[in-house]
């Protein structure tokens, strides 16, 4: 690596890392105790707990989760978290979360090199079997599902006793994925893709 790339990789990562929010977590303690404690990620525990990978992220791993803040939950369209809530939808939102899951301990370091050797451009494999795909936006890492949303890591690093997490402002999504509107069993399917900002 020549020294005009491997000067930039560590401004940049300088950079990253002093913009980042600051949010304070137990490093010996796992991704589930620390999510529940945070006041955060209350929708993502609620959503951990539904699909039963509290199993997993309480105890197994190394994992890395890009976790979706509630903030990051709310820009859904109004109706689409009480709805993948519903047992009928466990399949959907297992398949969302396993989307912001890829095994391993993938630190901000370790993305921002990823990027460097791709010229800027570093995919990823998550849990789900999907590819995420990260890019630097200034100075900041943004992270594109298939479907072309967007998620900016707001809060890098976290560690954790079984892996690491990163907060990001977004929910990004494997695939388009049809919920009821809330209201009556009888309520028209919509794609939350189509209307996701």
């Amino acid at each position: 690596m020549n020294r005009y790339v491997l000067s930039t990789l560590i401004l940049l990562f300088v950079l990253y890392a002093s913009a980042q929010e600051s949010i304070q977590m137990d490093p010996e303690k796992s991704i589930l105790e620390n999510t529940e404690e945070s006041g955060n990620y209350q929708t993502l525990v609620s959503a951990i707990k539904a699909t039963h990978l509290d199993r997993v992220l309480g105890h197994g791993g190394p994992f890395t989760v890009f976790a979706p803040s509630d903030k990051a939950f709310n820009k859904l369209p109004l109706g689409t978290i009480v709805s993948l809530l519903q047992p009928e939808n466990q399949k959907k939102l297992y398949n969302i979360l396993t989307y912001h899951i890829v095994a391993g301990n993938l630190t901000a370091s370790k993305i921002l090199r990823a990027m460097c050797r791709g010229k800027g451009k570093a995919t990823f494999t998550t849990v789900q079997g999907n590819k995420i795909t990260a890019t630097m936006s200034g100075i900041d890492i943004v992270l594109t599902d298939n479907l072309g949303n967007s998620a900016k890591i707001i809060t890098a690093d976290i560690d954790q006793c079984n892996g690491v997490i990163h907060g990001i402002d977004a929910v990004i999504l494997p695939q388009k994925i049809l919920v009821a509107n809330v209201g009556s069993p009888q309520a028209p399917l919509r794609n939350i893709a189509l209307t996701y900002p």
